[in-house]
């Protein structure tokens, strides 16, 4: 029997994918460092940076960073609001190109994705010229960088896309020897699943590279850590990944998600971001005129703890006054520990088609009709013609009732 022929993964990153969409639209900014967030008021602004160009990050801002304190590190920098239609119109085109060399697209949030071109060899070539194709597209087509990584596993894959920012191409070997040895001297921090608890036990037992990782005893890795965090740390450090690239089209729930780049200690700050991605959520249900009875919540903490409460509501919901309520109340028993936060994700499942509103109260109907009308605002008009007060101004999250219209920013995990 001919052994199995490794795959061809993809992981395409757009580069600081909102500041860049900004400098795209007003060229005289090239070369400036532009931050895109909350405004900063002087440095007095309580919101943060949703996206920084490379230029602001030699200054040391970053994305998830309080908007006072990019302030206070880069003043000279152009601060400027989210424009999150125009960011969505440009990341539905750039899948569109992604999808032009395999319909198995896994988009992982606006900017970044995993392709599986394992057939699209005949076609369309290697895994590294399907890749010199779509960063050729996607600066002719939309002057923009992607960053790409191509491996024959989604984990090697996606650390290499990040290694040569921005612009870069970075091909892993096909075979496991190559796969294993692309990942040996890299810093054992680059595991998935390995946060500061975990890094420091893997160097307690001599393990700072991923090369050192594989080469421990299992048994060590299970004695520190458990069976199943030690048989995940050693796979992945094997180079062993056979999860399989899943397109969005078969989903049967839909969510948002952002990774902070600097775990958040500030629990008004997790607030904020879970209203922003509720926001996003309750957008997209409407434009695929769905509604969700099944509210999850999710939350991963510094040390890779991860924790997930759901509440299925006796009715199907797709604006952000019907679902931002259980989404607190989710949040608020997700976390029982002072730990930080390192992640924060919204989904709504069971799915319906939005019901006739016959039976609704009277609130619930004028929410609606409100909610469309804000859909068909920032359709004509942009992301900025409407605000929601609780994402913009100085008071903290959770004080408005999640009463006003809305202007939203990124996952993330989402414009870097």
């Amino acid at each position: 029997m001919d052994p199995v022929a490794p795959r061809t993964i993809l992981h395409v990153d757009l580069d600081a994918f909102y500041a860049a969409v900004e400098v795209r639209e007003r060229p005289e900014l090239a070369g400036r460092p532009v931050i895109v967030g909350a405004d900063p008021k002087g440095g007095t602004g309580r919101g943060v940076v949703s996206a920084a160009s490379y230029e602001a990050r030699r200054f040391g801002v970053h994305s998830a960073m309080p908007v006072s304190r990019a302030w206070r590190l880069c003043p000279q920098g152009v601060f400027l609001p989210t424009r999150m239609e125009l960011y969505l119109a440009v990341s539905a085109r750039f899948m569109a190109i992604l999808e032009r060399f395999t319909d198995r697209v896994e988009p992982l949030s606006v900017d970044e994705a995993f392709l599986d071109v394992t057939g699209s060899a005949r076609l369309h070539g290697d895994g590294a010229t399907i890749a010199r194709a779509i960063r050729a597209a996607v600066a002719s087509e939309e002057r923009l960088s992607a960053s790409i990584g191509v491996a024959p596993c989604k984990f090697a894959a996606k650390i290499a896309s990040d290694l040569e920012k921005p612009g870069g191409l970075v091909v892993v070997p096909p075979d496991p020897g190559g796969v294993v040895a692309f990942l040996a001297p890299l810093p054992a921090g680059r595991l998935w699943g390995v946060g500061p608890k975990t890094l420091e036990r893997l160097h307690q037992l001599g393990a700072r590279t991923i090369g050192e990782v594989a080469a421990l005893p299992l048994a060590h890795l299970r004695g520190a850590f458990g069976d199943a965090t030690a048989d995940h740390l050693h796979a992945l450090a094997r180079g062993e990944d056979a999860r399989a690239v899943e397109p969005e089209r078969a989903a049967k729930s839909l969510g948002r998600e952002h990774t902070f780049d600097v775990d958040v200690a500030d629990r008004d700050e997790v607030g904020r971001m879970l209203l922003l991605l509720v926001e996003q959520l309750a957008g997209r249900l409407r434009r695929h005129r769905l509604a969700g009875r099944t509210i999850t919540v999710k939350l991963r903490t510094a040390d890779f703890e991860t924790v997930a409460r759901a509440a299925t509501l006796p009715t199907a919901v797709d604006t952000t006054e019907a679902i931002l309520p259980t989404a607190r109340e989710l949040l608020r028993r997700c976390d029982s520990t002072r730990q930080p936060i390192r992640l924060v994700g919204v989904a709504l499942s069971h799915f319906a088609a939005p019901q006739p509103a016959l039976f609704e109260a009277r609130r619930d109907v004028q929410g609606r009709a409100l909610a469309k009308a804000v859909d068909a605002l920032r359709e004509r008009f942009g992301d900025g013609a409407v605000t929601r007060g609780a994402l913009l101004d100085s008071r903290p999250p959770g004080t408005d009732g999640g009463a006003k219209p809305a202007a939203p920013r990124r996952p993330q995990q989402a414009g870097e």
